[in-house]
């Protein structure tokens, strides 16, 4: 039994380590001076520099993109749970008609691909006058996250025994204080999970940030990435860089929450 536990540990460390290997890959090479980049060996930098960090930093517009992507995805959290927690609450709690049915379509709305409703979209943010705005992004982000956080909320609000709210209704609670006093102290794992993955879902969208921006006033981290200079030749070490100065973020707040993250997809996947 412990051989085998060791070889599945083994074969467990040897995926982690294959799927890390770009991210450290473009870690080496954001460190690597000019000469050393298109050159093997060395495989470890000779003389590590800061070079790119500071061209990446000081001459890029990257920072402004960090910026805009660090808005929209705050600003969509934001609306997405204040909008998903009450959805969740009415279909997991209130006598709503066809509740069964809703579910079945508000989960099945997420196999729509974004490519699929990019042109309705853009037509919609150029009438209302939203083009190469946040509230452009946020909207169209909200749009999609808000079917996962409905499910991954209502399935963890389920699981909350009805005496709960009956004892804070014979203590002269109403629905809404219920639910800001009772249920959201008891829902805050799953809040946090949810949080974390429209965080993550928002910071990597390129799609709609590609169509709805046109400037660098609203482009995010994605797009300026794509879009990164290099006219006659390829900035590899300055594109490394950027690449990890935009990874940074993500993954300190996944470091930082992975266990509610853990926690909140389990407790909304028990049963629906």
């Amino acid at each position: 039994m412990r051989v085998g536990q060791r070889i599945r540990d083994g074969l467990v460390l040897l995926l982690l380590a294959a799927y890390a290997t770009p991210f450290f890959w473009q870690l080496l090479t954001s460190f690597k001076p000019e000469a050393e980049l298109l050159v093997l060996p060395p495989l470890l930098p000779t003389r590590p520099t800061l070079a790119h960090y500071a061209v990446v930093l000081q001459e890029s517009l990257l920072p402004r993109a960090l910026l805009n992507s660090l808005g929209v995805a705050t600003l969509t959290v934001a609306l997405a749970l204040a909008l998903g927690l009450f959805g969740a609450y009415a279909l997991a709690r209130l006598p709503v008609p066809g509740k069964g049915a809703l579910m079945l379509g508000i989960v099945a709305s997420t196999a729509f691909p974004q490519i699929a409703t990019v042109s309705p979209l853009y037509l919609l943010m150029r009438a209302l006058g939203l083009r190469d705005t946040w509230t452009a992004l946020v909207l169209a982000n909200t749009s999609f996250a808000l079917p996962l956080i409905i499910w991954l909320l209502a399935g963890f609000i389920r699981e909350i025994p009805d005496a709960i709210e009956e004892a804070a209704a014979l203590d002269g609670a109403g629905r809404l204080q219920t639910l800001r006093f009772v249920i959201l102290p008891l829902v805050a794992p799953a809040l946090a999970s949810a949080a974390l993955l429209t965080f993550l879902l928002s910071w990597n969208e390129f799609l709609f940030a590609y169509t709805f921006t046109a400037t660098e006033a609203s482009r995010t981290v994605p797009v300026a990435l794509a879009l990164f200079p290099g006219v006659f030749e390829v900035p590899w070490g300055d594109i490394a860089a950027a690449s990890i100065l935009a990874s940074l973020p993500p993954v300190v707040i996944v470091v930082g929450l992975q266990r509610y993250l853990v926690r909140g997809v389990l407790a909304g996947a028990l049963r629906e």
